[in-house]
């Protein structure tokens, strides 16, 4: 493809970003604005042009999906040697290479799970960790590390950020537990994925001869997803370029989502302060949603000045139907409802593939499950676990590769359905859910993927040549002129590397964070509601914002279809207590989400408890004595019904208090402490 044809297929601001070449550049990339389109043709563009040796380029991201894609996409454009890796991979890599040289002997083997050493850690300085308080600390650990916090910093640190300890373990003994883990990976001579970064960037930094070599290696440097960047990250990055400023970033500062984690938009949105020479370019034409999605993301982000360093989306596609908004009774005839849509959008051609049921927390998918199961519809669970990573799917490969060294003349699609029948795969899906549904969901993939391979190798269908006439002597595995099992096999082996993991036939079900990169054509995001987006535990200004922004990705990974709901109570017959997310209050359409009638004050004091009425009665003195040191009416500070309504339920954090009705932001600011020591005093 010439330099011209390139350019050609880009709108004109990816193709202001492809033709930056040199430099410091900034692309501030909205959701569905085609980012990897852009950063992509920039490559290819400067390759084909001569500013850049395939070579020299590094090009990093976050997911090894999202690395795959970008090689496929550079392959496509002829170009090739390009080293487009996640931040892992790439230091994995050069890690792996210069440690026999500056340390010598052989590269310490890499944990995958911190559990078993983080509880024998934890054990060391006296705690009893249960499974989930393990995982906690685990969590804290890696934070800790990405965020260059040592040990004998924990405790200054996270007291200077806000930042609270977990499971409830005092600051000093967290920073024990730290240092045992270390001992402890010492011990066991293993090193956990964030010593590959600290490593090598440490050794860059103390060799000299080391630090040239990689600069010599890589001149031009393309970071997508800058967003998400964490102080370890940002630090080897530096490392890398050793002060040069041939550096292309990729982010939206609305997506940051993964600031628990460490990830943090300040190295994205100081950009132009470290590089005052750098250009910036706007991406804004979204390719991806209708207008209606578009006009509520943008909504969104607008409000309380969240979206300013972000860029406003102009959506590009023809109109659709507008989202739709839905208050149910309890949680399961909400995803009966969602279940029931879902079954309308398949039976109007929208294949389930294409389909995905969003939520805040993993355990909402219990209840979906099940309605979804009731009603045939195929779904699958989508996780942190990579495909090619999975039990199921790493015993068929050896079977197929087994099958390839004995292939017959059976069709491909029968060869690879007799060859996974051994390991869980069958014609029907299990009625049962949870992990007997994944594992056939995986195999059954594999089978579709064969497939389709087949018969774009010119096979028949694999029911059709089941059913006819046997293969001809001398024909290959393939049965009809189609594709041979060896090739099949070497088709996976090159998608495994590329983590490029096969579409498979089912709604998927996932977290909002999980989501992020990924779109479909129709999504439900179920649990709309205080408590849940934003999540209780989220009481800063900046926690809630950052729910916000994670609302912000789910609604965005719509393309035509988008439908938000909540549940009124939990369970069949429970109270109706739970009130619509704060975020979609203005967006909400008059009388979608009817209100379960009030009752009167008279009428709730009369149902409550001996314990509740003392607690109401405490509010009301709490209320009178901040009345009368502002000097005005009690009614002002706060109504009889709503202190009745805290009596009753009891918050024990901001954020569950906010889900109170007629406590609002500004409220919840003046006044939230001090109800909150009211309410923990009963």
């Amino acid at each position: 493809m010439s330099a011209d044809k390139i350019l050609e297929a880009l709108d004109p601001e990816q193709r202001e970003v492809a033709t930056a070449l040199h430099g410091p550049v900034c692309v501030l990339a909205g959701a569905g604005t085609g980012k990897t389109r852009a950063i992509t043709h920039r490559i290819a563009y400067g390759v084909r042009v001569s500013a850049y040796n395939p070579q020299s380029v590094l090009a990093v991201t976050f997911t090894a999906r999202a690395a795959g894609e970008m090689r496929q996409r550079l392959k496509s454009l002829g170009v090739e040697g390009v080293q487009a890796r996640t931040f892992h991979a790439a230091a994995l890599r050069q890690l792996s290479y210069f440690w026999p040289q500056v340390v010598g002997g052989q590269m310490p083997q890499l944990v995958e799970q911190k559990a078993p050493l983080v509880g024998r850690a934890a054990r060391h300085t006296g705690l009893k960790p249960d499974r989930l308080t393990v995982r906690d600390l685990a969590s804290e650990i890696e934070w800790a590390k990405v965020s260059l916090v040592a040990p004998e910093d924990y405790a200054s640190h996270i007291a200077r950020v806000g930042r609270p300890t977990p499971a409830g373990v005092e600051a000093t003994q967290m920073a024990d537990v730290m240092r045992a883990y270390e001992d402890a990976k010492t011990q066991a001579v293993v090193l956990d994925f964030e010593d590959i970064l600290l490593l090598l960037a440490d050794i860059i930094g103390r060799h000299v001869e080391v630090g040239d070599q990689i600069r010599r290696q890589y001149r031009h440097f393309v970071v997508d997803e800058y967003q998400d960047v964490s102080p370890l990250q940002q630090f080897l990055l530096e490392q890398w370029m050793g002060g040069r400023e041939e550096l292309c970033v990729v982010g939206d500062p609305a997506q940051t989502i993964y600031s628990f984690a460490g990830a943090s938009p300040q190295h994205l949105l100081g950009f132009t302060r470290t590089y005052e020479a750098a250009q910036t370019v706007r991406l804004v034409r979204d390719y991806r949603s209708t207008p209606q999605v578009v006009r509520l993301a943008n909504g969104l982000m607008a409000q309380r000045g969240a979206g300013q360093a972000g860029v406003e989306l102009v959506a590009q596609r023809p109109r659709g139907p507008e989202p739709v908004f839905t208050a149910y009774e309890d949680e399961h005839a909400e995803a009966a409802g969602i279940a029931s849509a879902i079954g309308r959008l398949t039976a109007s051609g929208v294949p389930a593939s294409e389909i995905a049921i969003l939520y805040r927390i993993n355990g909402q998918s219990e209840v979906l499950e099940e309605a979804l199961a009731e009603r045939g519809i195929g779904y699958l669970i989508r996780g942190g676990q990579r495909f090619f990573d999975r039990e199921e799917v790493r015993k068929a490969m050896v079977l197929l590769r087994g099958a390839a060294v004995t292939a017959d003349s059976k069709p491909l699609g029968q060869a690879v359905r007799e060859a996974v029948e051994d390991i869980g795969w069958a014609e029907e899906a299990p009625a049962a859910r949870g992990a007997v549904r994944d594992r056939w969901e995986s195999l059954q993939s594999l089978v579709q993927l064969a497939d389709d391979f087949d018969a774009d190798a010119g096979g028949a269908p694999a029911r059709e040549a089941d059913a006819g006439a046997a293969p001809e002597p001398g024909d290959a595995s393939s049965g009809s002129g189609g594709a041979t099992m060896r090739e099949f096999v070497e088709h996976l082996v090159e998608r495994a590397q590329a983590q490029h993991a096969p579409t498979v036939e089912g709604v998927t079900l996932t977290t909002i964070h999980a989501a992020k990169g990924l779109e479909w054509d129709a999504v439900f995001i179920a649990g709309c509601s205080e408590g849940l987006i934003p999540i209780s535990m989220a009481e800063s200004s900046e926690s809630i914002e950052e729910e916000r922004r994670l609302l912000y990705v789910g609604i965005t990974r719509a393309r035509e279809h988008l439908s938000l709901s909540f549940a009124r109570a939990r369970k069949v017959g429970g109270r109706a207590t739970r009130k619509r997310t704060r975020f979609l209050e203005s967006f909400w359409p008059d009388g979608a989400a009817p209100r379960a009638r009030r009752t009167s004050v008279k009428e709730g004091l009369a149902d409550m408890g001996p314990e509740d009425l003392r607690l109401y009665e405490s509010l009301k003195a709490w209320r009178l004595a901040v009345s009368q040191a502002v000097s005005k009416p009690a009614f002002t500070v706060m109504v009889d019904s709503t202190m009745a309504e805290i009596a009753r339920l009891r918050p024990g954090t901001l954020g569950e208090l906010a889900t109170v009705r007629g406590i609002g932001s500004s409220k919840l600011e003046t006044y939230g402490l001090q109800i909150l020591e009211v309410v923990a005093e009963h």
